[in-house]
């Protein structure tokens, strides 16, 4: 899955770790003001370029990030996984899946953060994190993990992901369902376990047997 198991360690760290900096920064008195104005800004610009255009395609996107598109994909990934007998891949997405979901609700509950008023679609749930951007990330980049050979096609598709995630993203923000912070919170958050889980199991089957195969 990954030619450097360590840098994968590393990358996802900061990821996670970057999740968790903008949570304090969300919730923190001190610093909690300042984020709000920002997110209040962007707020304003959003409902200022609304127009019906972007509007349509702003609710194709949520739609493309969430629960009826995620799903189907992930089940087709895993089955196709297990097909090819790539049980470490699997397992890898899997446990990015589901620390995923796992993550979001009990998030939810401890922010208890207020969605941004005047959404143009319907919401649920407090706001922080952005569970769109959260499944978007582990899916979207998780499957070019474990489905992608490792080279400079695989480069491409993982800029590829990232680009979806952030435009999915800021989808949400321009439908007024989450604030900015929700979901650079959430992008970080998936991104980070979709790519931790396979570089942890890559690590430990490289250390049980040093000979075992990289990718």
């Amino acid at each position: 899955m990954l030619v450097d198991s360590r840098r994968g360690l590393l990358v996802s760290g900061s990821l996670l770790a970057g999740a968790a900096l903008v949570g304090l920064l969300v919730v923190l008195p001190v610093t909690a003001p300042v984020v709000q104005a920002v997110d209040e800004a962007v707020w304003r610009m959003a409902g200022a370029a609304r127009n019906e255009p972007a509007t349509g395609v702003a609710v194709a996107l949520s739609w493309l990030g969430g629960a009826a598109v995620n799903w189907p994909l992930r089940g087709a990934a895993l089955l196709l996984l297990a097909w090819r007998r790539h049980w470490l891949r699997a397992a890898a997405f899997t446990l990015a899946v589901v620390s995923s979901e796992l993550f979001i609700g009990p998030v939810k509950a401890l922010t208890d953060r207020p969605r941004p008023p005047g959404s143009l679609i319907g919401t649920t749930a407090a706001s922080f994190p952005s569970g769109h951007a959260i499944a978007t990330a582990v899916t979207a980049v998780g499957l070019v993990l474990v489905l992608a050979r490792p080279g400079p096609s695989r480069w491409r598709w993982e800029v590829r992901a990232v680009v979806f995630t952030a435009v999915m993203a800021l989808s949400r923000v321009y439908l007024r369902a989450h604030w900015l912070s929700d979901t650079v919170a959430g992008a970080l958050l998936g991104a980070g376990l979709a790519l931790g889980w396979p570089a942890l199991l890559m690590a430990l089957r490289h250390q049980r047997d040093p000979t075992a195969p990289t990718s």
